[in-house]
C-alpha cells in the first residue's frame, strides 16, 4: 500500500508564515527577484527593479506656456494701464505657440489676449510682465539624473508617460515569479468536459492561477494527476525540472486515503507544516524540495481561494519587492450570532449593505465547498483565534472585496427565496449600473424579522393566512407592529409538488405523499406554511411525513434533492422543477410580495428598484417565465 501522511498540526497562521520565510531565507530565495528590461508599452503593472533616473530634462528647453508673444521682461517695465507701451513685432516681441522654444534674449510670454495690434503692425501692451512669466523652464518637471521612480514601484499609466518624457523607451522590472500548479484527484475532469456521476470539474487551478497573475506572477497548470504517490512524485519531479519559483499541489493535503502530498514532499525534500489553525483551509501543507518551496492547497474551493489570499499572493508580492496588498477595511455589525472554533483564525464570507447609517454584515454559507459564497461575498470577516464568535449586533472587522461605494449603493432583500429576484437584480443593474440588489434567503417570516431588526431594506414574503384565506397582509401587524410599510406585488406564481421524471410513485395530490420521503423547506418559509396548511386540510399529521425534518433553503435546493434521489417529492415552484428536468403537479397560485418600510420608500435606490419592477420590459420577461404571472406586478396592496 502506498504510504500516506495522516498527521495534521494546528499551527497558528503567523507561525506557518514564519516557518516558510525562515526556509526561504536559508535557501537564499527570500529576496526580491532579479530584473529584466522590457518596453514601456509592456510595463504597466510591473515593478521596478531599481531606481529610474531621468536621461533628459523635461522640458529640455525653456518653452512658452501660453500662446502669445515672447519678450524680454525688462523691455515691458514702462507699460501702464493708462499709458500703453508699443513693442516692435519681430524685434521686441516674437509670436509663439504653447510649447515653442523661447527666442534668444527673451524670458517671458505675454498672452495673446492681453495685446492690441496697431495698423502698422506694432503691439500695444498695458501691463508689465515678470521674468519667466508664462514660461516653462528647462527641467521644470524633471532634471537630468533626477530619480523619477524608486525601486519596487508598481508602474501606473502616468509613470509610463513620465519615463518616456525623460528619455526612456525601456525600463528594468522584476521578473514575474513563476508558479507551477499540479492538480490532483482521480475524480477530477478538466473544464469543458461534462462530468459523470462521481466526477467533479477541476477549477481550483483557474482560481489559484488567476490569483497568482493578479498578484503579479505567472502560473502554468499541469495535467490532472490521479490518486497515486508514484504519479504525484513524478509530477513534482517534472515541475522541478522547469525551475519554477513555487510549486502548488492542489488537494491531497488532508488525511484521507488518497492524500499523498505530505508523503511525496517528505520523500523528495522537507515537510515544514501540515495543518494551519485557519477555517476554512486547515489542511495546508508547506515544504521545501531543494531550494523550491511547495505548498499543498486544500481541495475545497473556498479553502483553496483563502489559501491563495493568505499565503500565496503575499509570497508572490514579496518576491516582487511589494508589501502585502492590504484590502480596505470596514467596521460592520453582524446580523447573526456567529460561533467560531476557539483555536482557529475563522474567516467568513459576508454580504454587506448600509442600513440606517450602519454597515450590516450577513454571513453567507460557510461550507468550504460553496464557491458561490465567494462570488456573492462583499467582504471577508476575520474572527481571530481564541474568540468564540460574534453575537448578533456585535462589531467585526471586514476586508472589502468591493469598494465602499458599491457596498453603500446595495439594496439588501431578505426573506423568501424566489429565483426571479435574480431577474429583477439584472434589470436593476441594466437600468442603474451603480445599483446592486443582494438577496439573502431566510424564509418569509425571517425576512419580516430582519426588517423589524433593521437588517434589510426590504423583504420578500408569500405567507398564506388560513383564517382569512389571504396572503401576506395579516402578517405585517404581527411582525412589524405599527411601522408604516408598503406591500408591493412582485408576482403571482405557481406552487406544487416537485417529482422525479415520469412520476414513478404515481403521485397526484397531497394525500398521496404519506409514507414517501419528503423534502421540506426551513421553518418560517412561506412554502412550509402553505404545506402545513395543506396537510391540515387533508388531515395528515407532520409525523406521518418521512423527511418532514429535511430542510432546504431554496426552491432549487428542494428540486436538486429530488433530482438526486434524496427525496421522493418536495413542494416548490414550477420553475424550479423545470430547471432540473423534473415533473410538477400544480396545487395553487400564490402571491409573492415585497414589503418596503415607509421610511425607505423615497430613497434613490428604492425608487430605482420600483421603477424597474413596474417597467414594461421587466414585467414582460417575468410573465414569460414558466409558472409566473406579472399582470399585477408593481401594484401596491392596501395595508
Amino acid at each position: 500500500m502506498s504510504k500516506r501522511h495522516i498527521y495534521l498540526e494546528d499551527l497558528p497562521l503567523d507561525e506557518a508564515r514564519a516557518k516558510l520565510q525562515a526556509a526561504l531565507l536559508a535557501a537564499g530565495r527570500h529576496a526580491p527577484l532579479d530584473g529584466e528590461t522590457i518596453a514601456l508599452d509592456e510595463a504597466l503593472g510591473r515593478v521596478t527593479a531599481g531606481p529610474v533616473r531621468a536621461k533628459l530634462s523635461s522640458p529640455h528647453y525653456h518653452c512658452a506656456a501660453m500662446d502669445g508673444y515672447a519678450v524680454a521682461a525688462a523691455d515691458t517695465r514702462d507699460a501702464r494701464e493708462t499709458q500703453a507701451l508699443s513693442l516692435r513685432l519681430g524685434r521686441e516681441a516674437h509670436p509663439v505657440n504653447t510649447g515653442d522654444p523661447l527666442p534668444e534674449k527673451t524670458d517671458a510670454v505675454i498672452m495673446i489676449e492681453h495685446i492690441n495690434q496697431t495698423d502698422d503692425g506694432r503691439l500695444l501692451i498695458y501691463a508689465a510682465v515678470a521674468p519667466w512669466q508664462h514660461v516653462r523652464l528647462m527641467g521644470e518637471d524633471m532634471v537630468t539624473t533626477e530619480t523619477v521612480l524608486q525601486v519596487n514601484h508598481q508602474l501606473r499609466p502616468v509613470d509610463l508617460g513620465a519615463l518616456a518624457g525623460c528619455g526612456h523607451a525601456t525600463v528594468k522590472v522584476r521578473r514575474k515569479p513563476r508558479v507551477a500548479i499540479i492538480p490532483t484527484g482521480g475524480e477530477l475532469v478538466p473544464p469543458g468536459r461534462r462530468p459523470e456521476p462521481g466526477q467533479l470539474i477541476e477549477y481550483n487551478s483557474l482560481i489559484l492561477g488567476a490569483q497568482i497573475r493578479e498578484a503579479g506572477g505567472e502560473a502554468s497548470a499541469a495535467e490532472i494527476v490521479g490518486d497515486s504517490l508514484d504519479g504525484l512524485r513524478a509530477a513534482l519531479q517534472a515541475a522541478l525540472a522547469s525551475a519554477p519559483d513555487l510549486i502548488l499541489v492542489l488537494s491531497g493535503s488532508s488525511a484521507g486515503s488518497h492524500d499523498f502530498t505530505a508523503s511525496a514532499i517528505e520523500e523528495l525534500g522537507e515537510l515544514l507544516v501540515h495543518g494551519i489553525a485557519v477555517r476554512p483551509g486547515h489542511p495546508v501543507i508547506i515544504g521545501m524540495i531543494g531550494r523550491r518551496p511547495i505548498i499543498g492547497v486544500p481541495g475545497y474551493p473556498v479553502s483553496a481561494a483563502l489559501t491563495g489570499e493568505l499565503l500565496i499572493a503575499p509570497l508572490i508580492r514579496s518576491w516582487l519587492g511589494l508589501s502585502r496588498d492590504e484590502p480596505a477595511m470596514v467596521e460592520a455589525v453582524s446580523t447573526r450570532k456567529i460561533v467560531s472554533p476557539l483555536g482557529d483564525d475563522d474567516f467568513l464570507r459576508v454580504a454587506l449593505a448600509e442600513i440606517d447609517g450602519r454597515i450590516q454584515a450577513t454571513p453567507l454559507q460557510r461550507g468550504a465547498g460553496v464557491i458561490t459564497s465567494l462570488v456573492q461575498a462583499d467582504g471577508l470577516a476575520h474572527i481571530p483565534r481564541f474568540h468564540e464568535g460574534v453575537d448578533r449586533g456585535g462589531a467585526m472587522r471586514v476586508s472589502l472585496y468591493r469598494s465602499l461605494s458599491q457596498v453603500k449603493s446595495a439594496l439588501m432583500v431578505m426573506g423568501s427565496h424566489d429565483p426571479m429576484l435574480d431577474l429583477l437584480a439584472t434589470h436593476l443593474r441594466l437600468f442603474s449600473p451603480a445599483r446592486r440588489m443582494i438577496s439573502v434567503n431566510l424564509g418569509s417570516i425571517g425576512g419580516l424579522i430582519a426588517l423589524r431588526r433593521g437588517e434589510a431594506h426590504l423583504a420578500g414574503i408569500h405567507l398564506f393566512d388560513p383564517a382569512t384565506a389571504t396572503y401576506n397582509r395579516p402578517y405585517l401587524q404581527k411582525y412589524l407592529g405599527d411601522e408604516p410599510c408598503q406591500l408591493v406585488i412582485f408576482a403571482q406564481r405557481e406552487q406544487g409538488l416537485i417529482l422525479p421524471p415520469g412520476n414513478p410513485r404515481g403521485i397526484s395530490a397531497i394525500a398521496d405523499i404519506r409514507g414517501l420521503r419528503y423534502v421540506n423547506r426551513q421553518r418560517g418559509a412561506g412554502t412550509r406554511v402553505l404545506f402545513d396548511h395543506l396537510l391540515e386540510q387533508h388531515g395528515i399529521a407532520s409525523g406521518e411525513i418521512a423527511g418532514y425534518a429535511h430542510e432546504e433553503y431554496t426552491h432549487l435546493g428542494v428540486a436538486a434533492a429530488v433530482a438526486d434521489g434524496i427525496g421522493d417529492c418536495g413542494m416548490g415552484l414550477r420553475s424550479a422543477a423545470e430547471a432540473m428536468g423534473l415533473d410538477f403537479i400544480g396545487l395553487t397560485w400564490e402571491r409573492y410580495d415585497l414589503v418596503i418600510p415607509g421610511r425607505r420608500l423615497e430613497t434613490p435606490g428604492m425608487q430605482a428598484l420600483l421603477s424597474v419592477l413596474r417597467s414594461a420590459a421587466f414585467r414582460r420577461e417575468l410573465g414569460a417565465q414558466s409558472g409566473y404571472r406579472s399582470d399585477e406586478t408593481g401594484k401596491v396592496v392596501e395595508v
